[in-house]
């Protein structure tokens, strides 16, 4: 394993100690679990109640969202004079839950309406020209974009000549100009002030259908049974877990667990054994299985079995969805196995600040992961390039506290498209400017990175001690759920262990750790791919950062160490 990924640098999270301490008295709590509170932006008691007592209440009025009353309006409109309405989503997972959303809730609403994916190897990322010919064709008067089209402006001009109509649903950035569609629910436009900036896609794609029902007086209750398609966009897009996201993606979890759609029930049985599903089984079971069918065959493979009825539809749809899974794997162990021996076969890449490589045989469908994965060896930020369309086509992944979406940005004449945010971006451009393109972008990661960003970095909220880890300790710790950006999984950190004896290598490459301190307090815990200290633990007091998850063993239920890092005490 390269070195820099063994050298984490361990980054202690500060707080308001005054803050931590008052709200310690307020709620007679666990110093340290108002300390995490503090730290998540939980300052009051009022806060405290809203964090660990989620409310469908707590939603925000749709309306508050710029340009939505011309949204329900244009509705209205196309329903009363009976236009044809198309539901058009990106192929990602955000994409194609905000397509199964908004077209299964209306399709109870209204018969005369479709959806539609584009192709991402025909057509790319996002409102096409391919697609608006299609709705033109087809006759379809107004379209609903959903988790794509901010920066369709073009696309938008030549569906307006046509006389098709677009209502956007997007929340990436918007460019400099908004397209002139009938309406662009983004709330990260400049002029809207809606209160929060965080949703996903599909979340917008939520808000509309909350405020098409308050328009109807439809009742809030019939919207809850499509949280479960909420959530697996909130996790699978890797938004913030915060505010209203936080408040969608809790029910969505309960709807998830207690009774999903017959679609996502299949993919779960046929998938995940556990007992409760968490934001983490999303995020690495559920959401790589609805993109495969975008990445390697038909996206709207996944939109029929989020809309599976049957339990026997649903079953044969995930079917399918798990083999193109098991292709897309194939293809990306494959990759990454030649981009891993391209980089250790030439000196080059050690010196650089960035890596970009570029093979015009390798599939697009899972450049982006590839990408990660090679920064779980090479950290730093990475764009992997191939061949579509006759343009070269790439996704970019950053590694932590570096704007990956600002770097490409000053590539931009180099391009022919590029989209995205600070860490995940997608871009295109002609062959022939590959090479300046990789020159030039190293030439702005190595101007503008802070070197030390390329040493791997773990959060640390908390240092503690082991007699903290109680039974009523953890109680509270997993309210914290659900966890994600900006609420992580608290990470601790405790020092001056030592091996009781009992520590040893399991499997090939884990670490079954058994550590006390110096008041006899005992953890255990496991060490994943960390074999390799073993023998530091033998002999040396070591520290150790992890987090705490509850174990369930015959029947006995206990609390582990979830080993991330280990280091000398005395180093």
């Amino acid at each position: 394993m390269p070195e820099a990924i063994q050298n984490k640098r361990w980054v202690l999270r500060s707080f308001d100690t005054a803050l931590a301490r008052k709200l310690q008295e307020e709620l007679k709590i666990h110093p340290t679990l108002a300390q995490l509170l503090v730290q998540r932006g939980v300052t009051s008691f009022e806060d405290a109640k809203t964090f660990f007592r989620p409310s469908l209440e707590h939603l925000h009025n749709p309306f508050l969202m710029l340009d939505m009353e011309k949204a329900i309006d244009r509705i209205n409109e196309a329903m009363m004079n009976n236009e044809k309405i198309l539901i058009y989503g990106d192929y990602d997972v955000d994409g194609t839950t905000s397509v199964a959303l908004v077209y299964s809730f209306l399709k109870k609403q209204y018969p005369n309406l479709d959806y539609y994916i584009p192709d991402r190897y025909k057509e790319g990322y996002g409102i096409s020209v391919q697609g608006i010919d299609w709705a033109k064709k087809n006759n379809f008067k107004l379209v609903i974009a959903l988790d794509c089209g901010i920066k369709a402006i073009d696309k938008i001009d030549y569906a307006n000549s046509l006389g098709v109509d677009f209502i956007i649903c997007d929340h990436h950035l918007p460019g400099d100009k908004i397209p002139a569609a009938v309406a662009v629910l983004d709330p990260k436009r400049m002029d809207c002030n809606y209160p929060y900036e965080e949703l996903s896609g599909c979340g917008i794609g939520f808000k509309l259908l909350q405020a098409y029902a308050q328009r109807h007086q439809i009742p809030f209750e019939e919207l809850i049974p499509y949280l479960d398609l909420v959530v697996v966009s909130i996790a699978s897009d890797i938004v913030p877990i915060t505010g209203e996201n936080r408040t969608l993606a809790f029910f969505g979890l309960k709807l998830l667990n207690d009774s999903p759609r017959e679609g996502l029930k299949a993919l779960l049985e046929s998938s995940v054994s556990k007992k409760e599903i968490t934001i983490s089984d999303i995020v690495f079971i559920i959401g790589p299985r609805i993109n495969a069918a975008g990445r390697i065959d038909d996206a709207r493979n996944a939109v029929k079995l989020l809309l599976s009825e049957s339990r026997h539809t649903a079953g044969n749809n995930a079917e399918l969805l798990n083999q193109k899974n098991t292709e897309r794997r194939q293809f990306d162990m494959d990759i990454t196995k030649e981009a891993l021996a391209i980089l250790e076969e030439d000196e080059i890449f050690t010196h650089r600040k960035s890596t970009v490589l570029f093979r015009e045989y390798w599939h697009k469908g899972v450049i982006g992961i590839v990408a990660s994965r090679l920064m779980e060896t090479h950290y730093k930020p990475t764009i992997i390039l191939t061949e579509s369309n006759g343009l070269a086509s790439g996704s970019a992944r950053s590694i932590a506290g570096y704007d990956i979406y600002s770097a490409i940005k000053e590539c931009s004449d180099l391009l022919e498209q590029f989209g995205g945010h600070m860490y995940a971006a997608g871009l295109t451009m002609k062959l022939s400017n590959v090479e300046k393109f990789i020159e030039r972008f190293e030439e702005v990661v190595s101007s503008t990175i802070d070197v030390t960003l390329l040493t791997p970095e773990i959060t640390i909220d908390e240092e503690i001690r082991l007699k903290d880890i109680t039974p009523s300790f953890y109680n509270i710790l997993k309210q914290f759920a659900p966890f994600g950006p900006e609420n992580m999984k608290p990470v601790f950190v405790t020092r001056n262990l030592r091996d009781t004896g009992y520590s040893r290598i399991v499997g090939n490459d884990h670490l079954k750790v058994s550590l006390k301190d110096d008041e006899k307090y005992s953890g255990n815990g496991i060490a994943f791919g960390m074999a390799r200290f073993e023998e530091l633990i033998r002999k040396d007091a070591v520290d150790i950062v992890y987090t705490i998850e509850e174990n369930e063993w015959r029947q006995e239920v206990r609390i582990d160490l979830m080993i991330k890092d280990i280091k000398s005490h005395n180093s």
